[in-house]
């Protein structure tokens, strides 16, 4: 598929001005890397500070018919495992959408702001989670798809001292803080989140100023543009899950090892236990465990162990026992990394597991995750 017939996001003139190699990602036009390459984008952001285009991502937010948010918050309850009720004005949170069956429709993010809650969710779901939002809630729930927003990530440890030179409340903000602030005249909702494993902030600004906004940052010292490619290496090292590959609707939340997501208060003698799809799969796979877990691998020598490649439990491939659902070369661990799902009695650190490379064994020890440590500001 051409560029030419996909979407474009309100910063695609800036990438091809900018030299970004442009790919079909998720029905948009998107830059996978710029002339350093994706190596040397991925090592930027880890040290310095980078700026991404993820203005196709969906925005949605819910207003309580009500005008009380708590309300909101409750409904959307009726869809998700996480405490919603609970989180406070200015804060926000990862959950996921369930099925009938514990599976994942999407993963997302939750804003509390005055008068809703934002949902930021993947873009190849957006057109699913928008009917699935407008046809539940449609009761207590006027579902709005910001369509006039763009959004830009801001990651790696001087995000801080760059955005702050246009909004210097950043300062006080902490991990999954969310406040709504000025950048160069814009009216801006920034959370202090990504998925980079970095310090840093995702940026929701209208559609109009996005352009202004992005050459604003990319002028000030060590600001980079960075791609698709880099994006995908960075939060593989930290550990973090992309929909479609390592969760989706045949994973629930307690396989991937997302429980942490899934607060007290929903879960079996919570106050408010269950009431979301799969909520009788799910709560009991928290108490009497699952078959297979989502893990990390580090594959032995230097060649990616990639999307999809067996797993087994020994060098002749007699005993199969899961698969890889992302692997890449991770430049700050220096070597290759990958996640999958194997047989939980398999899935202990240091255990020794073999992936299937072109038909040869490789050894690839189950690793704790994240491969590099998160800097969130907490």
């Amino acid at each position: 598929m051409g560029t030419d017939t996909l979407l474009h996001t309100p910063l695609y003139s800036l990438h091809e001005e900018s030299g970004g190699k442009m790919v079909p990602f998720a029905g948009y036009a998107m830059p996978l890397q710029y002339a350093d390459g994706i190596m040397a984008e991925h090592r930027h952001v880890r040290e310095h500070v980078g700026l991404f285009d993820v203005s196709h991502m969906g925005q949605v937010l819910l207003r309580p018919r009500s005008g009380d948010v708590d309300d909101a918050a409750l409904a959307l309850e009726k869809l998700v495992p996480a405490d919603i009720a609970a989180l406070k004005h200015g804060r926000q949170r990862y959950t996921q959408f369930t099925n009938a069956k514990g599976g994942i429709l999407d993963d997302l993010m939750v804003a509390r702001l005055e008068d809703g809650l934002l949902l930021v969710v993947n873009a190849a779901c957006k057109e699913a989670d928008l009917e699935l939002l407008q046809s539940e809630l449609v009761a207590e729930c006027v579902v709005e798809l910001q369509e006039d927003r763009a959004l830009l990530a801001l990651q790696g440890p001087e995000a801080e001292q760059t955005l702050a030179v246009f909004a210097d409340d950043v300062r006080k903000m902490v991990f999954m803080d969310v406040r709504t602030l000025d950048v160069d005249g814009a009216r801006c909702v920034i959370s202090r989140s990504g998925y980079t494993g970095e310090d840093g902030f995702e940026i929701s600004v209208s559609a109009k100023d996005a352009d202004r906004v992005a050459r604003k940052l990319l002028g000030q010292p060590n600001v980079k543009l960075i791609g698709l490619g880099a994006r995908d290496s960075l939060r593989l090292e930290a550990g973090m899950c992309l929909y479609g590959s390592d969760i989706d609707t045949t994973t629930t939340p307690v396989e991937a090892a997302l429980e942490w997501s899934i607060q007290k208060s929903r879960r079996n003698g919570g106050a408010r236990a269950g009431g979301f799809p799969g909520a009788d799969i799910i709560l009991g796979q928290l108490e009497n465990g699952v078959s297979r877990r989502r893990v990390g691998l580090r594959p032995e020598g230097r060649a990616p162990v990639r999307h999809d490649a067996p797993l087994y439990a020994d060098a002749e491939f007699a005993t199969h026992i899961g698969k890889v659902t992302s692997g890449a070369f991770g430049p700050t661990v220096g070597g290759p990394v990958a996640m999958g799902y194997v047989a939980t009695n398999d899935s202990q650190i240091g255990h020794t597991v073999f992936a299937e490379l072109r038909g040869r064994s490789v050894p690839s020890v189950i690793s704790a995750l994240p491969f590099v440590p998160a800097h969130f500001k907490r």
